[in-house]
């Protein structure tokens, strides 16, 4: 896939975690994830509204273009969890990688095989996950957390991206991200 100018890519493999960075992301998680519910719909709208093209996988709301209303829907309700539940084991992981790998390649195969997500929208969640954990915890995601997990979230990038390799994957991005 081309890269746009100017557009930084999660898709190279990152340096492996240092213990201190492992720390920082499970310390900031635990306090993130006592909001689990919330945050996961925050984030889910934030990426549904700022590429809606994102939503074409959802046939129950696919259509919704309120925000209000998206974070209404149980289904996304369903999803945000799913989603919080994967980051949830793989944070408590990091120091598993045989764990982390078997959740990625999980992850990775359902989303190529079942839903036929485009691997572009991986990239595109980390970074409206990093907005938003700023955004909503700024006394914890300081920058040195945020590096923490703009090492983590490159690395399932990766991950994914090498799961899709390896069933695969053909389809070539057609979105208008």
């Amino acid at each position: 896939m081309e890269r746009k100018q100017g557009e930084v890519d999660h898709l190279e493999r990152p340096s492996p975690l240092t213990d201190k960075e492992k720390v920082l992301v499970q310390d900031s998680w635990a306090k993130v994830y006592q909001n689990c519910d919330d945050v996961g719909v925050a984030i889910l709208v934030r990426l549904f509204v700022k590429f809606p093209s994102s939503k074409q996988y959802f046939s129950q709301f696919k259509h919704m273009e309120d925000p209000e209303e998206l974070e209404q829907s149980s289904q996304l309700k369903k999803h945000a969890r799913r989603v919080m539940s994967a980051i949830n084991t793989l944070v408590e992981s990091l120091d598993n990688s045989d764990k982390v790998a078997s959740v990625l390649k999980v992850v990775g195969k359902a989303h190529a095989l079942r839903h036929k997500v485009d691997p572009v929208y991986f990239k595109i969640i980390s970074g409206v996950i990093l907005e938003v954990l700023g955004e909503e915890y700024p006394d914890v995601v300081t920058p040195e957390v945020a590096s923490a997990w703009t090492k983590v979230l490159a690395t399932i990038c990766c991950s994914i991206k090498a799961v899709y390799e390896e069933v695969g994957w053909t389809q070539l991005s057609n979105s208008t991200v």
